[in-house]
């Protein structure tokens, strides 16, 4: 199998490429990626890719820009050094909050970003829980759109929580919290909140019954983690038992770790689209579960151009 496609990594996340070629027992791909003093960044294939299908891993994953210029470097190697077909595999897509105008004179960056990857010569994405479905709707190439719901409802099903609700952290996440709920079979609450602005959310009521039960919170993504924080309060206030948080993508910038820590939240549970370092130290309440068997999948049946969708039972 080695021979007939290769994995390549950036610098985001080198170990969750790691994982995904020892899932498909190959080695990674020779590349050198090194920056200049200025921090330009300089990339060099070291192997022979010509007439090779390729896939790059590289979540765009803080410092967001850095690694998505790496990402574009990358694709324009690889394309340059006659490669058959580029993969983008992006286990995390940044940008994607930015996916429509919802104030006077401000940028869709997640169509931009789109733009770019293509631009740079990827000729098909992967990636992980997009943050917007549209943003599918942005790329002029093939995009596979992959969902770590089964690996969290695994999870949490070995858990066995008794008396149990799936809580939206607010009214958008609804669908992916219901899709969730269903998967458990337990009941759906929906936290009602306000964002008076970006990264700051007043929590105004809880729709739903959450008294005397145990908790899971549901969302894509946690970031500074005040919005999930906020909701442990809240539902704790309106006698929630046990309360857990399930995401795909911990992104944890700014003071997200000591929130946790410090809140009545049992277990944030997450995957490795993004890395992860030593923050399960930092915060004990922190567990990482791996997504590489699920993007070793989804690779091999990429390049045998067998079904995406078949991964994902119904």
């Amino acid at each position: 199998m080695a021979s007939d496609f290769k994995i390549f990594s950036g610098r985001a996340n080198p170990l969750l490429a790691k994982e995904i070629c020892e899932s498909l027992n190959i080695p990674v791909g020779n590349m050198e990626v090194s920056s200049f003093p200025d921090g330009e960044i300089f990339v060099q294939i070291n192997e022979n890719v010509r007439g090779i299908d390729t896939f790059v891993i590289q979540p765009t994953a803080p410092h967001v820009n850095e690694s998505l210029m790496e990402l574009l470097i990358i694709i324009d190697t690889l394309k340059r050094a006659s490669a058959r077909r580029v993969t983008a595999v992006l286990p995390y897509y940044g940008y994607a909050r930015q996916d429509r105008k919802d104030q006077p004179r401000v940028p869709i960056t997640a169509k931009l970003v789109a733009n770019l990857i293509t631009t740079a010569g990827a000729d098909r994405v992967l990636t992980v829980d997009l943050h917007a479905g549209q943003i599918q709707g942005f790329f002029d190439i093939p995009l596979d759109n992959l969902f770590a719901t089964e690996i969290l409802v695994d999870y949490f099903k070995r858990l066995a929580i008794p008396n149990l609700v799936v809580v939206s952290p607010d009214i958008g996440s609804v669908k992916r919290a219901r899709a969730f709920a269903r998967k458990l079979d337990v009941p759906l609450a929906i936290v009602d909140k306000r964002r008076p602005k970006a990264g700051h959310a007043e929590v105004v009521n809880i729709i739903g019954e959450v008294a005397e039960k145990n908790v899971i919170i549901f969302d894509d993504m946690v970031d500074t983690a005040g919005t999930m924080v906020e909701a442990v309060r809240i539902l704790k206030q309106e006698g929630a038992g046990v309360i857990y948080a399930g995401c795909t993508h911990g992104v944890l910038s700014g003071n997200a770790l000591t929130r946790i820590a410090a809140s009545e939240l049992t277990e944030l549970v997450i995957t490795n689209t993004i890395a992860v370092g030593d923050k399960t130290k930092q915060c004990p309440k922190l567990k990482v579960l791996s997504i590489a068997n699920l993007l070793a999948q989804a690779i091999t049946n990429i390049y045998h151009n067998a079904s995406v969708s078949a991964l994902f039972p119904q």
